[in-house]
């Protein structure tokens, strides 16, 4: 059996009132090519995981790996495991009631692909740059404009003059891209009846 390690994690807490409001709290969120124990492994590095409902259904983003151009492929590593996370014990527990896993596989032609396990009672899969569909249940994975917002100019500034320098007209990771996992399905196969759920993300070695 091969042994499996968390190499970066990032986790939000939802309140979900009804089905038609979600209230988040505090966000503990990752950044960018900082997780520790991911040198080797870039594409275990999580940049970003959001969490949000359209109605009933809820969306869920794991953004992850390096910076890219734009044209460049996706960062796919067969040998990591991409895991989503619920605790839905109330009171919340930290430990995880539900677990979506993702990873990829690559074919015989060199083609990517993306299967998603715990998401509905057979795994769901298909190529990647591809929205693939089940049901309610949607998966898609690609490189995508990567939403995080960064001055770094200004950052790097604060540090050597100690003025706080930043510019919110500045950003200087736009036009970059990450690679991402998408994954929307029903909130009540989440959490039915309102209550409080915690969800984080972490990525694992095989």
């Amino acid at each position: 059996m091969k042994s499996i390690k968390t190499l970066s994690t990032a986790g939000l807490l939802i309140s979900l009132v009804s089905a038609n409001s979600i209230y988040i709290n505090p966000v503990i969120a990752a950044d960018h090519q900082e997780a520790p124990g991911t040198a080797a492994q870039v594409n275990a590095d999580i940049g970003d995981y959001y969490a949000w409902h359209e109605g009933e259904l809820m969306n869920l983003v794991l953004t992850f790996g390096t910076f890219a151009a734009p044209g460049s492929a996706g960062a796919y590593d067969p040998n990591l495991l991409y895991s989503f996370h619920f605790d839905t014990s109330n009171p919340a527990d930290g430990l995880s009631d539900l677990d979506l896993h993702a990873r990829f596989a690559q074919d015989d032609n060199g083609n990517w692909g993306l299967q998603v396990i715990g998401a509905s009672d057979a795994p769901i899969a298909g190529p990647v740059e591809t929205t693939t569909t089940s049901g309610d249940i949607a998966i898609w994975a690609g490189l995508a404009d990567d939403p995080f917002f960064f001055d770094l100019t200004g950052f790097q500034d604060t540090l050597s003059t100690g003025v706080l320098s930043f510019n919110p007209e500045r950003d200087d990771v736009a036009g970059l891209n990450v690679t991402a996992i998408a994954i929307q399905l029903p909130i009540n196969s989440i959490l039915s009846g309102g209550g409080t759920l915690q969800t984080w993300a972490t990525t694992n070695s095989l």
